[in-house]
């Protein structure tokens, strides 16, 4: 059996790391995904997809991704039913990531997103190009 799944979004809001009663690390996010055709008037059409992140993918994205920002997102679907507070059986699909990557790079980023980015002093680092790379 094969289940796979590769997406690319951007993320819909912030992320909250919590833990499980066994200490286990888990964040829950949406990914806006465009669909690669347009509708009847021209416009793109978008899904939103739930992801869930455990172990160190929680952690990562929960400390590094914020809304708004483009990340790939490499998993598998899941399904889970579950009964509603009225009494109705419902079915929830999610995707379990095993990997979320960055999508952008943070000069591509608009500047009022750049939450997910750490901010400080600035003045030990400098500026390489790729003659300065060793491949």
């Amino acid at each position: 059996m094969l289940n796979v799944v590769c997406l690319m979004g951007r993320i819909c809001g912030d992320l909250e790391l919590r833990h499980t009663g066994n200490d286990v690390p888990v964040t829950s996010f949406t990914l806006a995904v465009d669909r690669q055709y347009k509708n009847k008037n021209g416009e793109k059409q978008t899904d939103f997809i739930d992801i869930v992140a455990w172990r160190g993918a929680a952690e990562f994205s929960a400390k590094y991704f914020s809304k708004g920002q483009l990340v790939a997102v490499q998993g598998a679907i899941q399904t889970r039913s579950y009964t509603d507070r009225d009494g109705n059986k419902r079915k929830a699909f999610e995707i379990v990531a095993d990997n979320v990557h960055f999508a952008e790079s943070k000069r591509d980023k608009p500047a009022a997103n750049n939450a997910g980015y750490a901010s400080g002093d600035n003045e030990n680092f400098e500026d390489i190009t790729d003659d300065d790379l060793p491949f």
